[in-house]
């Protein structure tokens, strides 16, 4: 039996998707480092930072983030394409707004931003970090890449600040709509725990919306 594309490509958003949201944990856990006072945050960000790069499995966890996004970009958005086309005339009546919610038929728009954050990230840190691009990042006291002089000094940018708090916001409604639909996607239908994945998908993206928010504004008035 040929396997349906529609299906296919939901699937490869889905798994990926909730492969994203597990390094987001991973990730916002690790930004939390930043809250602690500098003599000490210093320290571990740069030494956490430095077993992540050095560290063989965490390499190959790294090859399957970047497939993952890059598989999860383009998929939505031959996804996103496709249901632009099909979109019915303007003269057939349309209750979409009664079926569905605002962030699920924005998901393009969304998703948009998102893009845009990460770009601007990698482009911040993984560019110049790993790729040495830029202006040359030093070493600390151990030897180790300061990385947290790297985070510290984006983060009292105004600039930066704004832009990571108000995409936080984007980055939350993606969370929680894409986590509850992954698992429908992948034949998660019982009915009392599509409940429970509902609550979890919500508390889930308040966490990861406030948290990537935040940190930076904190980081920016201390």
């Amino acid at each position: 039996m040929a396997l349906n594309p529609l299906f296919f490509r939901k699937t490869i958003i889905a798994g990926t998707g909730l492969f994203l949201c597990i390094f987001l944990v991973v990730h916002l856990s690790a930004n939390c480092i930043l809250l602690l006072p500098e003599e000490t945050a210093r320290g571990l960000y740069n030494s956490y930072s430095t077993t992540l790069r050095e560290s063989p499995l965490i390499k190959i966890v790294a090859y399957l983030l970047y497939a993952s996004i890059l598989l999860h970009v383009f998929y939505a958005l031959l996804i996103t394409l496709r249901n632009r086309k099909a979109k019915p005339q303007k003269y057939v009546m349309n209750h979409s707004k009664e079926n569905s919610t605002w962030t699920s038929q924005n998901m393009g728009l969304i998703g948009t931003m998102i893009l845009l954050f990460i770009v601007v990230h990698l482009a911040n840190f993984w560019a110049r970090i790993k790729l040495g691009m830029g202006e040359a990042v030093r070493l600390d006291a151990v030897g180790n890449v300061d990385v947290y002089e790297v985070t510290s000094s984006l983060f009292h940018n105004i600039y930066y600040v704004i832009f990571y708090t108000v995409l936080a916001i984007p980055l939350a409604l993606h969370l929680h709509h894409g986590f509850k639909s992954a698992f429908k996607t992948l034949g998660f239908y019982h009915k009392n725990g599509l409940r429970i994945v509902a609550k979890v998908a919500l508390i889930y993206a308040i966490i990861m919306g406030v948290g990537f928010g935040i940190i930076p504004l904190i980081v920016y008035l201390k």
